[in-house]
């Protein structure tokens, strides 16, 4: 098998495209990132690198809580306009219905199916981004995307960024049972 070499690039696959939310000069506010994942088991954290000149970056500093919202793949329009558009200079607290969780000072999307209300434990500078890294402090789960009561990643059918080609996808069928099939090699 032939191999290119690319240099170093930020391919991991794959990428959710998450909605960042926090509250920037007593706003609500949210911005797309797709370089999010969990960070710890216990306690419960999850990491997002955030570039240094975004808008909600300040409002995560300053006031300590954030939230993730994992949105649909119908959310797509929604989410891209949230990449664009700088909170800073277009008001993007009205483009969803926002609720506030157990700590009442994080802003949640409504129509986000999956929401993680976050305490920031750190922030690392690291070039062009900042690695936030947030201890899950509540998740909240639209009842329709529950199946025996755990979250369904089918029926949450969340949005996947790809970078080398800047689109957007869902995820693909099942194909196996995760720690089952490798031992039947």
């Amino acid at each position: 098998m032939s191999k290119k070499k690319l240099g170093p690039q930020t391919l991991l696959y794959p990428m959710p495209a998450v909605l960042v939310g926090a509250v920037v000069e007593g706003k609500a506010n949210f911005m797309t990132a797709a370089w999010c994942s969990i960070a710890c088991l216990k306690p419960p954290a999850i990491s997002v690198a955030v570039n240094t000149a975004r808008h909600t970056l300040k409002g995560i500093k300053q006031n300590g809580f954030f939230s993730i919202n994992i949105p649909s793949a119908d959310l797509v329009k929604e989410v891209d306009y949230c990449g664009i558009y700088s909170g800073a200079k277009r008001d993007k607290s009205r483009i969803f219905k926002i609720f506030l969780g157990e700590s009442q000072t994080i802003p949640l999307i409504e129509e986000c199916p999956v929401n993680l209300e976050c305490k920031l434990m750190q922030s690392l500078d690291i070039g062009s981004h900042t690695l936030i890294v947030g201890e899950i402090l509540e998740t909240h789960v639209t009842e329709s995307c529950l199946t025996d009561g755990k979250a369904d990643p089918e029926k949450i059918n969340p949005l996947v960024f790809s970078p080398a080609v800047q689109k957007y996808h869902r995820l693909g069928p099942v194909i196996a049972q995760a720690f089952k099939v490798g031992k039947d090699r």
